[in-house]
């Protein structure tokens, strides 16, 4: 059972999606976009083809259809008791399962795409499937409605953006707003194209149902479509059209000038830009550092200026497990063969801790002690994939 698993409730008829992994015995399900904590042995994982085929109906296992064969008793001769066709034999006479029609291609447009890195990281990516030149900004609104610019660039017809930035699923509810500007446009073309601004939040219920292959990059990926009221086109007057435009009698016509309707989209996207972008000079992304071979993951290393005085047992351990997946998953994603973790002797419960996580990741070869000489048991060499 892995976080975005569609599951039902074994006692009931609830379904939801899997979004943590809370211990060995207990993980998190959104139900109707409220967490709830269940213990795994009272869920069951919905398999793909039974959603795809009741629509994702929300049955307890007893209501379901079954696939084939005659009605059940109880059932046999109601008026609307629904029995599911069986599949045609095939030439030897066994039954043959038809295969699920695989989802349509994603259809022309502007996309957001984050794709798994590795287990716990994404990558965010801008795609403009379409025909056009794409001038975007890439920014995030923080605490307080405060906007942070990361990134700004142009994008060519059919190509993709580098990653904007990166997202730890382990982070999930802290995501911030993510907020994108879109001007698309077309050399020689004789329209332009109003700014499509569009600020995107995650829930949990909605995220994981996005995933489907992205186009241009040809990856699955969740997919988020960023140009579903496509920017209007504002056609640009010119003597032939206006000659050729009828006229309404007795009504006289505004015109405009060319050089004015320049000076009238320069000014709305200047006022635009003030309302919407109130933030700090843009930065650049930072680019993903891989971490040391040994990260040491001792308190007085991590946080070498002090300041952990009155610092729980509780607080010390959850401040060196997160250092922990942060240095694991920047060495996944930049390609680092293995890694070694200096934890000490002590009582053995970060030892414990980092042992259990590390064997239930499936981005990990296989873990064992460091050189003795060196660490003695305080240290864990982690190969990976």
């Amino acid at each position: 059972m892995n976080i975005g698993d569609r599951v039902r409730l074994m006692s009931g008829r609830e379904e939801g999606i899997v979004t943590r992994i809370l211990d060995h015995d207990l993980v998190e399900v959104t139900i109707d976009d409220f967490p709830v904590p269940v213990l795994r042995r009272e869920l069951v994982v919905v398999a793909a083809e039974e959603f795809k085929a009741f629509g994702g109906s929300q049955l307890a296992p007893s209501q379901v259809p079954k696939p084939a064969g005659k009605p059940s008793g109880k059932s046999a001769g109601k008026p609307g008791a629904a029995v599911a066709p069986q599949a045609a034999p095939a030439a030897g006479g066994t039954p043959k399962a038809e295969k699920p029609a695989p989802l349509p291609p994603a259809p022309k447009g502007l996309y957001l795409a984050l794709l798994m890195q590795t287990s716990e990281l994404m990558a965010v990516h801008l795609i403009n499937n379409t025909d056009a030149e794409v001038l975007y900004t890439f920014g995030e609104e923080r605490s307080g409605g405060q906007y942070r610019a990361l990134n700004a660039g142009k994008l060519e017809p059919k190509t993709a953006s580098q990653p904007l930035g990166h997202r730890h699923l382990k982070d999930f509810e802290q995501w911030p707003a993510t907020i994108v500007q879109l001007l698309p446009s077309q050399p020689n073309s004789p329209v332009l194209y109003d700014v499509l601004l569009k600020r995107l939040t995650f829930k949990a219920n909605t995220f994981y149902s996005s995933r489907r292959e992205a186009p241009v990059l040809q990856r699955e990926a969740y997919l988020f479509q960023l140009d579903e009221k496509p920017a209007a086109p504002l056609a640009v007057p010119t003597e032939e059209s206006e000659a050729a435009a009828p006229k309404p009698k007795d009504k006289e016509v505004p015109t405009i000038s060319p050089s004015q309707l320049r000076d009238q989209l320069a000014e709305k996207l200047r006022g635009d830009a003030r309302s919407v972008v109130p933030a700090p000079k843009p930065e650049p992304a930072k680019a993903l550092v891989a971490p040391n071979h040994e990260v040491d993951l001792h308190l007085d290393a991590l946080q070498p200026e002090g300041g952990t005085e009155g610092l729980t047992n509780t607080a010390i351990l959850e401040l060196q497990v997160a250092a922990f997946e942060d240095a694991l998953s920047r060495a996944l994603a930049t390609g680092m063969h293995e890694i070694i973790f200096i934890h000490g002797t002590g009582n053995g419960t970060l030892r414990k801790e980092l042992h259990k996580r590390l064997s239930r990741n499936r981005d990990i070869k296989f873990f064992e002690e460091a050189r003795k000489e060196k660490f003695g048991y305080g240290a864990t060499l982690v190969r990976l994939k």
